[in-house]
C-alpha cells in the first residue's frame, strides 16, 4: 500500500478548522436583533456588532489564507 501525497498537511487542516471557528464567532458576534417598523433598536449600532464582529471575520480570513499558504 502505497502513501498518498495531500496538498495540505494535519496543521494546514487544523489552522483552517481554528479559522471557521473564528469567522462563526465573528458571524454570532453580529448576530441580534433587528429594528421593526413599530421599534426602534438602537442596539444595532452597538461597537460589538459594528466594529469588534467584522474585525474578527476579518482576522477568521486572512487566518484562513495563511492556513493555505502555510508549508507542511
Amino acid at each position: 500500500m502505497e502513501k498518498k501525497d495531500f496538498a495540505f498537511g494535519r496543521m494546514n487542516f487544523i489552522l483552517l478548522a481554528v479559522s471557521m471557528l473564528v469567522v462563526i464567532l465573528g458571524f454570532i458576534l453580529m448576530s441580534g436583533s433587528s429594528t421593526t417598523d413599530d421599534a426602534y433598536n438602537p442596539d444595532i449600532f452597538s461597537t460589538r456588532r459594528i466594529v469588534v464582529a467584522p474585525i474578527v471575520c476579518l482576522l477568521g480570513f486572512l487566518s484562513m489564507i495563511y492556513a493555505v499558504v502555510h508549508k507542511s
